[in-house]
C-alpha cells in the first residue's frame, strides 16, 4: 500500500508514519520547499494547483497552523488558511489523478461543536458557534471536491491528544510537577481526550474499512471535565491539583482564545468509531496517563 500524508513531521504525523512504514506501507510525504517531488516527497503550497503523482492508494491530511496562542487578526487567518486552502488544494488534486486514491483522511477537530456545556455530542450533532467551530465547517466542507469526485472522504475530528511527544499534555506537565496544577477556570468543561496510540489505531482502522466514512470523532469513550482530568493527572504524577488558573486570568493572558479552546466544553463520543468495529486500546484516563508517563499509581485494597 501507498500513502501519501500532510503533515507528517507532526505529533501525529510522525507516529502515524511510523507505525504504517513498521507494516511495510510506503509513505509518501508532502512537504513544502526542498528537493523536486518525487515517489517518496511532493512539494506542495496549500492554495497553489497541485499535481499529484498517481500510485497513492491513500491520501491523510494533517497540516495546519498551530491553534495555541493568541488570536490575533493575522493568527487566526493563518489558521483559517492553512486548513482550508490545504485541504481544498488536495481534495482538488485528488479529483484530476488517475487513478485516484480510494480514501482521503482529512483532520479536523471537536471544535466543530463549539462550547456545548454538558451536552452529550456524537458525529450528526449540530456545529457550533465561534472561530473554531466555523474554521472546522469550512475545513470539512473544503474535502467536498473528493466526495464528489466517488472518493471516501473522512473527516477526523480529532480531541486532545495525550502523547509523551508533547501537545497539551507536554504543556500540563511542568506546573504540575511544580506543584502549581490545577483546574482551568470552573472546571466544569468537558475535556474529550485521546491517546496518540488510539489516533494511530483509528487512522490505520479507517484506512481499511470501507464502512467508515463522514465525520468521525477521535476521542476515548470515557470524556472528562476538566477539574476530573486534572485530578486524575495530579494522582498519576503524586502532585497536588489543587491551584487553579482563573478564567479572568487565561483571558488576559490568552484573549479569545482561552474562551475559544481552553474554557469550551465539548463532550463528545466516538459513536461511528465504536460502530465500525474500532476496539480502544485505552479508554480510561488513568492508564492512559500511566502508560505516557511510566508511572504506575498505588492501588488502594
Amino acid at each position: 500500500m501507498r500513502v501519501l500524508m500532510s503533515g507528517a513531521s507532526g505529533l501525529l504525523g510522525s507516529a502515524i508514519a511510523q507505525a504504517l512504514e513498521a507494516k511495510g506501507v510506503l509513505v509518501g510525504r508532502l512537504v513544502r520547499g526542498g528537493a523536486p517531488s518525487s515517489a517518496a516527497h511532493i512539494r506542495w503550497e496549500p492554495g497553489k494547483p497541485l499535481d499529484l503523482i498517481p500510485g497513492f492508494e491513500a491520501v491523510i491530511h494533517l497540516a495546519g497552523e498551530s491553534v495555541v496562542g493568541r488570536w490575533t487578526a493575522a493568527k487566526k487567518a493563518r489558521i483559517r488558511d492553512s486548513r482550508v486552502l490545504g485541504t481544498r488544494t488536495l481534495a482538488e488534486a485528488i479529483t484530476r489523478v488517475e487513478p485516484k486514491p480510494r480514501v482521503f483522511l482529512a483532520a479536523s477537530a471537536i471544535g466543530y461543536y463549539g462550547d456545548r456545556g454538558d451536552e452529550i455530542l456524537r458525529e450528526e450533532s449540530a456545529f457550533g458557534t465561534g472561530f473554531l467551530a466555523e474554521v472546522c465547517r469550512e475545513w470539512e466542507a473544503a474535502a467536498e471536491p473528493a466526495v464528489q469526485a466517488g472518493v471516501r472522504v473522512v473527516h477526523l475530528r480529532i480531541g486532545v491528544v495525550l502523547s509523551k511527544q508533547g501537545g497539551a499534555l507536554g504543556k500540563m506537565l511542568l506546573p504540575f510537577r511544580l506543584g502549581l496544577g490545577g483546574k482551568l477556570g470552573s472546571g466544569r468543561q468537558w475535556m474529550s481526550w485521546i491517546h496518540v496510540d488510539d489516533i494511530v489505531g483509528a487512522v490505520q482502522h479507517a484506512l481499511s474499512n470501507d464502512a467508515v466514512r463522514g465525520p468521525v470523532n477521535l476521542v476515548a469513550p470515557n470524556p472528562m471535565t476538566n477539574a476530573e482530568f486534572t485530578a486524575v493527572l495530579g494522582k498519576v504524577l503524586s502532585r497536588p491539583a489543587i491551584l487553579p488558573a482563573p478564567a479572568f486570568a487565561l483571558r488576559l493572558a490568552l484573549g479569545e482564545m482561552a474562551d475559544g479552546a481552553l474554557l469550551a466544553s465539548a463532550r463528545v463520543e466516538p459513536a461511528r468509531l465504536v460502530a465500525s468495529g474500532y476496539v480502544f486500546r485505552f479508554r480510561e484516563l488513568q492508564a492512559a496517563l500511566e502508560n505516557i508517563l511510566g508511572r504506575r499509581t498505588p492501588r488502594i485494597a
